[in-house]
């Protein structure tokens, strides 16, 4: 299977040049609004994306075959995504990769080499790819919003774990990334653009709230397929969620194991600390144009309170209310 990823220096509008006939005559039909990274966004199946994004999800949707044992990952961008798929890789191939092992895949390999997106590299570009000889349990990830999954992912017993974080926080660390990968010739996005922009649900995979409520009511539905976390629950206790992760992904902790310290060893192998000092983390493109480097900022919970005003935080509270309430969906606000 080849992976191509796109030059640095590719154009925003030479990624809509490369889709199918059929992509582009759909999109004439679908309502758009200015991209934060592409020149546009476009409303499809009932959220945000991107054109080449459109294009690798339909193919997505069209031929993935889930597998009774498949593990699917799921967030909304600038989440926790890295971080899930390095403790599901190392959770689900602890056999096959002790943590007494220096050669370990996560020490010089990033962690979405080892954990692929659907629409970014598997079915990226027209790509069909052959997944039948991957190891068992196949571990994938998308950000793709549940109603929009394959429907045999919706059928199978393969087990779905989707993590979300404080909206505060995601959209500062979106706002950071997104003016840190466009190109040195283009103007930065605004704070108060965004900000605007995301409060209206516009911004990648967005709304973000449906994206999260989609999720959430599966998960209370359908536990046992559906398993639900929060950024900041796991970062006040990773070893709780660790092995809660481990018990729901049918590699629960042995006694042993557990004194043998082994949850608290995957914790920090795969700890935000650790893999952004890693050399491979450093270097390289593993998906498509962003660099590695790029995928760890800070990690912090609450970091949104250095920059958001007073009328912002007010703003997206009442976003809040209107879209989560009622669902038992909630976070909290740090004043």
């Amino acid at each position: 299977m080849t992976i191509t990823h796109y030059s640095e220096n590719q154009s925003r509008d030479g990624e809509e040049e490369e889709l199918s006939h059929e992509c582009k005559e759909l999109l004439l039909s679908l309502p758009k609004e200015k991209g934060w990274r592409t020149s546009h966004l476009y409303k499809y199946q009932g959220f945000w994306c991107q054109a080449s994004e459109i294009q690798s999800i339909i193919s997505f949707q069209r031929h993935f075959q889930a597998s009774e044992t498949d593990v699917v990952l799921t967030t909304v961008p600038k989440s926790g995504t890295t971080w899930l798929k390095a403790l599901a890789f190392a959770i689900v191939n602890r056999k096959r990769f002790p943590m007494s092992n220096n050669n370990h895949p996560l020490l010089t390999s990033n962690p979405h080499d080892l954990v692929p997106f659907f629409e970014y590299k598997l079915y990226d570009k027209h790509q069909l790819p052959d997944l039948s000889n991957l190891p068992q349990p196949r571990i994938f990830g998308t950000h793709v919003p549940f109603p929009s999954l394959p429907t045999s992912i919706k059928k199978s017993g393969c087990r779905v774990v989707y993590i979300c974080r404080n909206p505060f926080d995601t959209f500062i660390s979106s706002w950071h990334f997104i003016n840190t990968v466009k190109p040195g010739s283009e103007a930065p996005m605004s704070l108060d653009e965004a900000f605007e922009m995301y409060c209206n649900g516009v911004i990648g995979f967005g709304p973000f709230w449906d994206h999260m409520l989609g999720y959430w009511k599966e998960s209370i539905e359908r536990p046992h397929k559906v398993l639900f976390l929060t950024y900041e629950d796991m970062k006040k206790d990773v070893t709780f969620h660790l092995k809660k992760l481990a018990e729901f992904l049918g590699f629960p902790f042995s006694l042993e194991e557990e004194r043998a310290g082994d949850v608290e060893k995957i914790a920090k192998l795969c700890s935000f600390e650790s893999l952004k000092e890693l050399e491979v983390n450093k270097v390289g493109k593993s998906i498509k144009y962003f660099e590695n480097k790029n995928l760890f900022r800070k990690g912090e919970v609450g970091d949104w309170v250095n920059y958001l005003t007073p009328r912002m935080v007010e703003k997206l509270t009442k976003v809040l209310e209107d879209k989560l309430g009622g669902s038992g969906l909630s976070f909290k606000v740090f004043s």
